[in-house]
């Protein structure tokens, strides 16, 4: 069997707020977030271009093998010397960008964002969502439960 926890008295909110903690400073680390977060979806994308990229340069070999069957020797040669393998930009391949990306980039914020968390919140993530969906939710509705059904023996 199964039941919603809905904030019994003792735990009135999802991820109750560190002692100490204001309103500013929750807003503030959700803000530091919610740029994270972007960042992680740019980083999708810069995959989704190394994964294309790929792609396009392995597709090549198809063009180059059909221009060379279709008579265009020149031209299969010139595909492959010009453009198969070639750097997307000088001195790099796309896994080259995502390396220097996240090591630059990425993992330093990463890092920033999970000390700021540390230091301001006692490490507590989503605070501003959490106090969001406490604020949102219909109290006893059992699709606005405020955690997730646990197991009763």
């Amino acid at each position: 069997m199964t039941a919603h926890d809905d904030a019994p008295a003792h735990h009135d909110r999802i991820r109750p707020r560190p002692a100490g903690v204001d309103d500013k400073t929750v807003e503030a680390l959700g803000a530091l977030s919610k740029a994270l977060e972007t960042t992680e979806r740019a980083r999708g994308r810069l995959y989704d271009f190394h994964q294309l990229t790929g792609t396009a340069d392995l597709q090549l070999d198809r063009a180059v093998e059909l221009l060379r069957e279709a008579g265009h020797a020149e031209w299969a040669e010139k595909v492959r010397k010009e453009i198969l393998g070639r750097n997307v930009i000088p001195g790099h391949w796309t896994f080259q960008i995502i390396e220097a990306y996240n090591a630059t980039y990425y993992r330093p914020f990463q890092q920033l964002e999970a000390s700021a968390l540390q230091e301001l919140a006692d490490g507590a993530d989503h605070l501003f969502e959490a106090e969001m969906k406490e604020e949102r939710r219909t109290h006893g509705h059992p699709d606005h439960a405020a955690l997730p059904p646990t197991e009763e023996s």
